[in-house]
């Protein structure tokens, strides 16, 4: 089980990392905010995941929210870049999660066989 200061610690560190990120040049803060906070969301809901996925998942989670926060504004009629990347990246590891869970159980020889002959 991890120590509460170690987990505290981590977190310290990746928070302070993404407000330092926030500062360079051509970087949205907010949708980087958002989609870290997204992606701790997630994270913190995994508990049964062993925490160095955990913090892969973290940081795959933070990059597509910060990436989908655009689109997720043009799909959804919000005003905040912090907010869209926030809902970018707590659904982008469930949703990727889910189809690539849906391809392993996807039988391609199925889709090449005549129904019916």
């Amino acid at each position: 089980m991890t120590e509460p200061a170690s987990a505290f610690l981590t977190s310290a560190a990746i928070t302070a990392t993404a407000a330092t990120t926030a500062l360079l040049p051509g970087i949205d803060g907010d949708a980087l905010v958002g989609a870290l906070a997204g992606g701790t969301l997630y994270v913190t809901s995994a508990r049964d995941l062993p925490p160095l996925r955990r913090a892969v998942y973290l940081l795959v989670s933070t990059a597509a929210g910060y990436f989908a926060a655009p689109e997720v504004l043009n799909l959804v009629p919000l005003q905040s870049k912090g907010l869209a990347g926030f809902l970018g990246g707590a659904v982008a590891v469930t949703v990727a999660m889910q189809v690539i869970e849906r391809v392993k159980a996807l039988d391609v020889a199925s889709l090449f066989t005549k129904r019916g002959a």
